[in-house]
């Protein structure tokens, strides 16, 4: 039912650790105003390196039968702005997806459920934790290992509601294919929130809690 939420996510993947988290990013997620799950965010600082670890978890019933259920843990390491690996696996309503890339030398290896490639040494995902990544022609997406092309708009100043209140942000349009992503930044460039196009003309929101 929700075809578009599994090609959106992607970045990232929530363990246990006892390294301390630099940043966080909770979200709570809707299918227009219905709650459907949550999408967790850690950042975490190791040595010269960064570690990005997420965790997706969405149910949509309807009454009391289960319609779609998805499932998505991501972990990634940066160095700079750079992607130097990704591990992914994701549950889409019972299709199963994986990811593995790697630096290795001066180039980018992936390997995943769209096939292997072979990219430059520095890349990013659709990182939506970090502005840079909307400078980007290019991005990967963790789910299923595809390289699409991006185009975003200029921002566009408005107010937004975040946690309670009412805040002005800047707002981004994302282009990737079918992929069609509103995106809020604080003026300090914290991620506020996001939505995004679903099936039959729904709308996928993140709620930041």
């Amino acid at each position: 039912m929700l075809k578009k939420i599994a090609l959106m996510i992607g970045s990232l993947a929530l363990s246990a650790s006892v390294m301390a988290a630099d940043q966080e990013w909770r979200f709570q997620v809707y299918l227009d105003d219905k709650e459907i799950g949550t999408h967790d965010f850690v950042l975490q600082q190791l040595d010269n390196q960064r570690k990005l670890l997420s965790e997706a978890n969405f149910e949509y019933r309807l009454m009391f039968v289960k319609l779609y259920g998805y499932e998505h843990e991501n972990t990634e390491t940066w160095s700079g702005d750079c992607l130097t690996g990704i591990e992914s696996k994701t549950d889409a309503n019972g299709k199963p997806f994986q990811v593995s890339g790697s630096l290795q030398g001066d180039r980018f290896v992936l390997s995943g459920t769209a096939g292997e490639a072979e990219l430059p040494s520095c890349n990013m995902s659709f990182a939506y934790w970090n502005p840079v990544f909307l400078q980007q022609e290019r991005l990967i997406n963790v789910q299923n290992g595809e390289v699409l092309d991006i185009e975003v708009s200029e921002p566009e100043l408005v107010q937004i509601e975040v946690r309670g209140e009412m805040q002005p942000a800047y707002r981004y349009f994302l282009d990737a294919g079918e992929l069609k992503i509103e995106l809020w930044y604080s003026e300090n460039n914290e991620w506020l929130a996001l939505e995004t196009e679903a099936r039959g003309g729904r709308r996928l929101r993140y709620k930041l809690l």
